[in-house]
């Protein structure tokens, strides 16, 4: 363990209650501490580790960055409660925000004071994120926006999010797409939660966007060029899907006690391997980019990842037999397990993705 991995770790033991893993089915759901963690990592340099201490990081390399998520997933560290804020909204402002957007949002997004939404999905575009016909329409200084976007998690109690819309009707799909930081609270903007099957605090959202106006100076990086943001942004979402991901495999298969069934051990010792090449390929990803090399493991990850982390609990029900429909908490992980092939990117897609830019495959 490098020096500073035993400094974060030495930091969270401090800050974390002292009988936090006795009761860590409690702490879990605990908003006051999940809060009070964003903020401590921010100010002590732990929350972005490869940025300047003045954006919640200590300018560490992307090597020692990767370590120190790792361990914070392993020793199970408070979840940030508002996730796609600092780990895809705040990559976004901070490599294509104007110097005002970074200076008035940044940091009380970091600090957790401020909570974002990722306006992308759209009821009649289902994955297929560049087919989306939310319209922004420019007229003077502002966007008159019209559309309909679904699956925006925690909407209802956040204050901003990066819109995407199509800025260029006539344009290629991938190229008429902008991204517009559009303030939540503006006239205009109606959300309603949608019902969720399962315990979460991550809930869905719909958003209906009535004529609204989004100030130009509101504009997220070029115009027309919304793909570009989404791309970046979603690059840095990945990384950190992949190593949660990793970390709640290993758990389900910790959960998975004796049997006698001969073929949930051939499974557990399948997943045990592919547990492994999940790990040995998030390392190789991080050789390429620290190399500056082409990285294909980048696109496998997430896919791999989310396949497997659904088939461990699948399995640690099948070993806990008839006691699998009683237990509340292996119920929850195996329905949290269920949107790991849709958050992030969906499996179609990430297959796409593999199909054509890995294996040279036509479009279909």
């Amino acid at each position: 363990m490098s020096a500073v991995v035993e400094e974060f770790t030495a930091w969270l033991a401090e800050f974390l209650p002292r009988d936090y893993y006795a009761e860590y089915r409690r702490y879990r759901w605990d908003i006051g501490l999940r809060r009070d963690y964003q903020r401590a990592a921010f100010e002590s340099g732990w929350l972005q580790p490869t940025w300047s201490r003045e954006h919640g990081g200590r300018s560490l390399g992307l090597r020692d960055a990767m370590e120190i998520r790792i361990e914070a997933a392993l020793r199970s560290a408070p979840k940030l409660p508002n996730i796609a804020g600092p780990n895809v909204a705040a990559p976004g402002i901070r490599q294509f925000g104007t110097p005002t957007q970074i200076d008035r949002l940044l940091v009380p997004l970091l600090r957790g004071d401020e909570w974002w939404a990722l306006g992308m999905s759209e009821p009649e575009a289902g994955s297929d994120f560049a087919g989306l016909r939310t319209r922004a329409d420019r007229d003077g200084d502002v966007f008159r926006v019209n559309g309909h976007k679904i699956w925006t998690t925690q909407a209802h109690e956040s204050r901003w999010c990066t819109l995407y819309a199509r800025t260029d009707p006539d344009a290629p799909k991938h190229r008429g797409i902008s991204c517009l930081i559009l303030d939540l609270h503006s006239p205009g903007v109606k959300i309603e939660p949608i019902r969720m099957a399962s315990i979460s605090d991550e809930t869905f959202c719909e958003v209906f966007l009535d004529d609204v106006e989004v100030p130009v100076e509101n504009l997220l990086g070029p115009c027309h060029g919304g793909w570009n943001v989404a791309l970046s942004s979603l690059h840095h979402e990945r990384q950190m899907i992949w190593i949660m991901n990793w970390v709640e495999i290993k758990r389900g298969l910790d959960s998975i006690q004796g049997t006698p069934d001969e073929d949930i051990y051939t499974e557990l010792g399948s997943l045990i391997a592919d547990a492994e090449a999940l790990r040995a390929t998030g390392y190789r990803a991080l050789g390429n980019e620290l190399a500056g090399r082409r990285n294909p493991e980048a696109d496998i990850l997430k896919l791999l990842g989310s396949l497997t982390l659904q088939r461990v609990w699948e399995l640690s029900a099948a070993a806990a037999g008839p006691a699998s429909t009683s237990d509340p908490d292996l119920l929850f992980e195996r329905q949290d397990a269920l949107a790991a092939t849709i958050y992030g990117g969906t499996s179609e897609v990430q297959r796409n993705i593999i199909g054509e830019r890995l294996l040279g495959l036509p479009k279909g």
